[in-house]
């Protein structure tokens, strides 16, 4: 998010965090990962936080090799 937001020229909060929570579930005999992001970034208008997050999963080396394999629910609270 803090290379994203540079990109952008949005000073991201010093206050902004993650809070990532993952399950493990089953479903028909196998196992799965899903995920759920909370992110704050407090005084950060909403339209240009979300506009981080969103350019920041699409970049992040983590969400690109997950992508299509864990379910990511990313909130922004």
């Amino acid at each position: 998010m803090k290379i994203v937001a540079g990109k952008m020229n949005i000073a991201l909060p010093a206050d902004a965090a993650i809070d990532a929570e993952v399950d493990l579930t089953t479903t028909g005999g196998g196992f799965l990962l899903s995920a759920r992001l909370n992110i704050s970034a407090p005084g950060l208008e909403h339209g240009a936080a979300e506009a981080i997050v969103t350019a920041a999963h699409q970049t992040c080396p983590y969400s690109k090799a997950t992508r299509g394999n864990v379910n990511v629910v990313i909130n922004l609270v």
